[in-house]
This record gives C-alpha cells, structure tokens and sequence, in this order.
C-alpha cells in the first residue's frame, strides 16, 4: 500500500451520526491504535463507563519503516504498525447519554491523548 498524500478535508465521517457530541478534527495527520485507545479510555474512565461512546476510525493502513543505520536502497522496510489517515473535519469520537458539562470535559481530556487540534462539536437538533 502506498503512502498517499494527506490533503484536502474530510470527505466521508464528517457529521455526527451516533451520538450527540464528538471531538471532530483541524488538522491531518497519522492515529495509531495506542493513541485511539488512550484517548478512549480518557473519555469513559471520565465519564465514569455511564453513556455510550462510540470510535469513528480504525488503523487499518499498515506502514513500514527501515532499521536503524541501514543504507539506502535494498527495498521497503519491514511492516511497522498500522495507522488511521486523518484529514480535517473527521469525527473520531462520539459520545451520548451523558450531560453536556460532562460530555465537553470528557472529551476535552480525550482530546488531549491526540497527537492533533480538536473542536467540541454538539449535534444541531441537541436540547437539554
């Protein structure tokens, strides 16, 4: 599988469809499954395992990586791990059933775990 180039804006996993709040991205970059995980695990340890949340991506592009102090050339590196291409305006997380207060501190700290800027976004037909 190729590298791709990471460019333009969300075109797919951009509007909230599970829940009523989510953490919906600014800027591209690479997720690991540790840093989805850890960041999950801020939110419902948070949220005290009350409501749902649900994760919008998965790491299912695999990239590769040559030893250290290895020459030039001589084919790919070897599998490293896999990734989840983000681009902007992607959603990752969704949370539901809990307060508003709860849920913005909630994924606040999920926020933090991610190695890019997040916005709080809030479902448009949401009342309290």
């Amino acid at each position: 599988m190729q590298k791709g180039r990471m460019k333009g804006i969300a075109q797919r996993g951009a509007q909230l469809c599970f829940g009523s709040f989510g953490i919906k991205t600014l800027e591209n970059c690479w997720l690991t499954g540790r840093q989805i995980e850890a960041a999950r695990q801020a939110v419902s340890r948070y949220m005290k395992r009350e409501g749902k949340v649900w994760i919008r991506v998965f790491p299912d592009k695999p990239y590769t990586k040559k030893p250290a102090e290895v020459r030039m050339g001589k084919g790919k590196g070897n599998p490293e791990g896999f990734v989840a291409p983000i681009t902007p305006g992607r959603i990752i997380i969704e949370i539901d059933g809990v307060s508003l207060e709860i849920a913005k501190e909630a994924l606040r700290l999920g926020a933090q775990k991610l190695p890019v800027n997040c916005k709080f976004v809030v479902r448009r037909d949401y009342v309290e």
